[in-house]
Order: structure tokens, then sequence, then C-alpha cells
């Protein structure tokens, strides 16, 4: 009797006569690196993430150092991006450019890394959520945008990228942080376009931190200065229109507060500092509702006062 070889169990074991040996086609790899990434890439194409995963790492695994080696793993990053696992992407996608620094795929690496961060800044991004549960905080957002300026920070998402740090502060109520952001963005991209927004956001950020009446009003007068600074540089700007709005905004505050030291003053019979105070209102704001109430306030102060 002529023995015959009998195949394993599972069916997608083959005998190989070059090898003489039994082997799975699936743990097999191609024979170039070049094939490899074909086969890989036509996975992808077919929406076969898992298999195309597989396939992306098996060439790392045998080729480390073949040129298709940071198109393989540049090939991760976009499975785990179509996978909607965002923060696993950019980890993947930085992987390109600290392995393999010498290849063409640094802008392609921060324009998905871009385009990730903007996703968690406006909140679109499906395990956003997941993260801040885990996490208690979304602080990597400006950590994924900082990538894309380091990696290039030449390049056409380092302004914007640098920008959008600054709404991510701006939002969470974090107003010096979102200052030093947008200032960074005028100072170190002075030719950009959102050099310009970001000197507008400036002022937004100071007169958010700007104070209640009775207090030092330095910050309000900084954020002011900064706005009327805005609208004489770029006076044909859409949002000179804003800025002005959030000057008279200021200013109202500004006389709001003249106005309660002088109240003060005068409820302690300090009547002529509580003129000076109203006196001051009337002449520095006028138009506001303030410098109509300081004026009926001026009339109350004795004629005799000191």
């Amino acid at each position: 009797m002529v023995a015959t070889a009998v195949a394993p169990a599972h069916a997608f074991w083959i005998w190989t006569p070059e090898s003489g040996k039994w082997v799975n086609p699936k743990y097999n790899v191609k024979p170039s690196p070049s094939e490899q990434l074909a086969y890989a890439d036509s996975f992808f194409k077919m929406g076969k993430n898992e298999e195309a995963m597989r396939e992306y790492k098996k060439l790392l695994k045998h080729y480390p150092k073949a040129r298709e080696a940071a198109l393989a793993q540049y090939g991760i990053g976009l499975v785990w991006e179509e996978m909607k696992k965002y923060w696993r992407a950019v980890e993947e996608y930085q992987k390109v450019v600290d392995h393999y620094p010498f290849s063409d795929l640094g802008p392609k690496v921060t324009e998905r890394q871009y385009v990730i961060a903007n996703l968690f800044l406006e909140g679109k991004g499906k395990d956003h959520e997941f993260a801040k549960s885990l996490l208690g905080t979304d602080y990597q957002v400006p950590d994924v945008f900082l990538k894309v300026i380091k990696n290039d920070p030449y390049g056409p998402y380092a302004p914007v990228s640098q920008y959008k740090i600054g709404l991510f502060y701006l939002e969470k109520g974090e107003y010096q942080e979102a200052r030093d952001a947008f200032e960074k963005t005028i100072n170190d991209y002075p030719d950009s376009k959102w050099a310009e927004s970001a000197r507008y956001q400036t002022a937004v950020s100071d007169s958010k931190r700007s104070v209640k009446a009775q207090y030092d009003q330095k910050t309000t007068s900084i954020a002011a200065a900064g706005f009327e600074d805005y609208v004489k540089t770029n006076p044909d700007s859409e949002l000179s229109a804003d800025a002005k709005n959030e000057i008279q905004k200021l200013r109202d505050k500004e006389a709001e507060n003249n106005f309660v030291i002088g109240d003060y003053y005068w409820k302690n019979k300090r009547y002529k500092s509580a003129r000076m105070y109203w006196q001051s209102v009337v002449d520095k704001y006028a138009g506001t509702s303030w410098a109509t109430k300081a004026e009926a306030k001026l009339k109350t102060i004795p004629g005799d006062a000191k």
C-alpha cells in the first residue's frame, strides 16, 4: 500500500514541494515588498480592514528596511482612521515620520493628522467622547495640532493648527492659554492669513479675561485697545464690525466701573472723589447709558462738597 500525504484538517494549509512543508497562505509573505504592499492595498481598497492591517504588518515584519515599509506604516494609519479609531491613527501616522524620516510621506501624514485634530475640535470624532470619559479630559486635542506643526513647521497646515490650538483653549475658557496660542500664531506666521484672525482672537481672549465692575479694568482696556488696533489695521475685514461691537461692550464695562466707584465714594460722603469718577464717565464714555446715569448723579452732590 502506497502512503499518501493527507492534508491537515484546516482547509487553508497546503503542501509546498519547494519547502517540503505544510504552509498556510494566510501567514505567507509575498516574494517582494512591492508585491506584499500591493496585496495589502488590495484588501484596504475592498474595505477589508482586518486583512489589510495583517498584510501591512507582515510587510513591516519581513521587509523592515524596504522602501515600501514607510508606505505600509502609513497604510496602518489609514486603516485605523477608516475604522474611526482616531487617536490610534494619529499614533500610527506619527511612526511614519519618526521611523522613516527620509520618506516623502511627511506632507500626507500632517494632512491626515490635521484632519483628525479638526474632527476632535469640532467634536465629530466617534471615539472622542470615549477618550474624554476615560481620561476625564480632551487635553490631547492640542497635542495633535502640535504634532502637525512639529512634523511640518513650514507646511500649509502649521499656521492654522497653531491658530486652532487657541480656539480650543478659548472654547475651554482657558483664556490666558488661548491668548498665548494666538500670539504665537502672529509671531511665528506673521504673513499667513491666520495671523489676522489671531489678532482679533487675542482681543477676544482679553475681553473674556476682563473682570466685573469695581475691579481693576486693565485687562478690559487692553482688550479694547486690541480691538481698536484690529479695526485700524483691517478696516475692510468682516470681523471689523464684530470688533466695533466688542469695543462698545468694553467701553460700557469701563464706564460702569467708574460709575460704581463714584457711587461708592458718594455713599461714604467723599463727594469730591465721587464727582471726579462720575465726571470721567460723562467726558470719556458719552453715548453710554452710564454717562446718562452719571450726569444725574452729579446733580445729587451737595454744592458745598469738598
